[in-house]
């Protein structure tokens, strides 16, 4: 394909549909829980279940997945991963019972850790330096779009259907997102990429799920119980054992070497810190606005438009500005604006209306602009074009798993700072334990009782914790500002982002293998 004309943008396009699709899959189940619940008569382990089995899949296979896309054809293999989301989606809409749920969430989370690697990874291809800044923000945007979608579509979909259509929803976006990925982006891979070592594949898998898994079961059972201890000890042993194989190996899956690049590897913590950062927003947000803020699952997706409002500014002025500043200055510019609205953000008090939600959610949304798609454009930059899949994996497992770990530390905070402030001291043993759970159990025990008292005690207490929640997220936004400032270095302009400068456009055009 001739990287000229419109061909490339509708591409895009395919791409953006894509992303689209994964965004708002990641956010619809958390409004279908409950309807699951009742509808499937799923327990609460059997629903955490239907959320990590596509969590652990999605985190083990992200690497080998960018591997397989360079050796295999990267669009070839970005089909095949749709193909399985998409029917593992049709699988879940129409199962009968919490088993056949949890087996199509695993497939799907397969079929999104392909189709996430793969699709940043066609970038370069498409789009010249010059013009993959707006390419990533395009990209970026689509993702970080079908977020606040999620609540939004699923709450419709639930009021209107049933509770298959979650799932159901995501079949026509794949199919026409298949299609316009068939017909409209070329076939790249890299002829000399190395093997799938199986041994490392199994080490990276093995360490990646169980360090997963002890994040996931730490906010539950605590951070010292000794499935979680035991979880850690297995992932760190794993791991470790998976970099010395790289390290020795004659073909090795991983290229350490790009962590010596310092444009590289400050990056990546640029990357992985916006991400951690809106993870922990998200997390956070839904549950103020409806518990304390008393909105439904619908005003709730819209009244997270605001934040979607300043990173789509944040992408148009990173896109204008990048080729003559680079990525440094934006990057660490981003991470000063998000840390001035995560501070504005931890003066809230229970008493605030919507109308003093609205300022430090599009200040968040522009520092996340600012950061997270000159970062994004700074390591395509700083890959070279034949290792786009298994660089674009490493990045992807970097950030998702950063952002994993994130909203379980952030979640243990609030937890602890919640039950720390509510008061249960008037309330029966079983409606006590309810309420100092979390928000949602303290609002039904509220309701049920008619208890006024404790309801503005829990949403006292929820915004306490959630103000230490954004005050430990703005300072690690300026922690990493700050580090970003002092040890990144600053490359001159020029190319897309100013990032990495005529060397890496350079490096970007050896050894690729383009098929129309």
């Amino acid at each position: 394909m001739e990287r000229t004309g419109t061909r490339r943008w509708f591409g895009l396009g395919a791409l953006a549909l894509c992303m689209l699709a994964l965004g708002f899959d990641m956010t619809i189940l958390n409004v279908a829980l409950t309807t699951l619940s009742r509808e499937l008569d799923a327990s609460t382990s059997e629903l955490q279940w239907i959320v990590d089995s596509y969590l652990l899949v999605f985190a083990a296979v992200l690497l080998p997945a960018g591997l397989l896309g360079d050796r295999l054809g990267r669009r070839r293999l970005l089909l095949a991963g749709l193909g399985v989301f998409g029917a593992a989606s049709l699988a879940g809409a129409f199962a009968d019972g919490t088993g056949g749920v949890v087996a199509a969430r695993a497939f799907m989370g397969l079929g999104a850790a392909v189709v996430l690697p793969l699709s940043m990874s066609m970038l370069p291809a498409i789009f010249p330096p010059e013009e993959r800044t707006r390419a990533v923000a395009v990209w970026s945007a689509a993702n970080a779009l079908g977020l606040p979608l999620g609540p939004l579509l699923g709450g419709w979909l639930l009021e209107n259907f049933w509770w298959g259509s979650i799932f159901l929803v995501n079949v026509p976006v794949v199919v026409v997102g298949g299609l316009a990925v068939a017909f409209l982006l070329p076939e790249t891979r890299d002829p000399a990429a190395p093997r799938l070592d199986p041994t490392g594949s199994l080490l990276s898998m093995g360490g990646l799920v169980a360090l997963v898994y002890g994040v996931i079961e730490a906010p539950v059972r605590g951070w010292t119980d000794a499935v979680v201890l035991g979880s850690f000890g297995l992932a760190a042993a794993l791991l470790t054992a998976f970099v010395l194989a790289e390290r020795r190996a004659a073909e090795p899956m991983l290229n350490l070497r790009l962590f010596r690049d310092p444009a590289f590897g400050w990056s990546v913590v640029a990357a992985v810190a916006a991400n951690l950062l809106l993870g922990g927003l998200l997390f956070v947000l839904p549950q103020y606005l409806e518990a304390v803020q008393g909105s439904d699952v619908l005003g709730t997706g819209l009244k997270i438009i605001p934040m979607l409002a300043g990173l789509l500014a944040g992408a148009v002025a990173t896109d204008r500005i990048a080729a003559r500043a680079g990525h440094k200055p934006i990057m660490v510019a981003g991470l000063l604006v998000l840390a001035a609205g995560l501070g504005w953000a931890a003066l809230t008090s229970a008493g605030d209306g919507y109308g003093a939600t609205v300022p430090w959610l599009v200040v968040i949304g522009l520092g996340s602009g600012l950061t997270l798609i000159p970062a994004m454009d700074a390591l395509l930059a700083a890959l070279p074009a034949e290792e786009a899949g298994r660089g674009s994996g490493l990045v992807q497992t970097l950030r998702q798993t950063g952002g994993t770990l994130g909203v379980a530390g952030l979640g243990s905070l609030l937890a602890g700072v919640y039950r720390d402030h509510v008061a249960t001291g008037r309330l029966p043993a079983d409606a006590a334990a309810a309420a100092r759970d979390s928000i949602g159990g303290a609002v039904r025990v509220a309701a049920r009782l008619d208890d006024g008292a404790l309801l503005a005690s829990a949403r006292d207490a929820y915004v306490r914790g959630m103000d230490a929640v954004f005050a430990a997220c703005g300072a690690g936004a300026l922690a990493a500002a700050v580090l970003l400032w002092l040890f990144m270095p600053r490359r001159p302009g020029g190319g897309a982002a100013g990032g990495a400068g005529p060397a890496a456009d350079a490096r970007q055009s050896t050894h690729e293998h383009v098929v129309p």
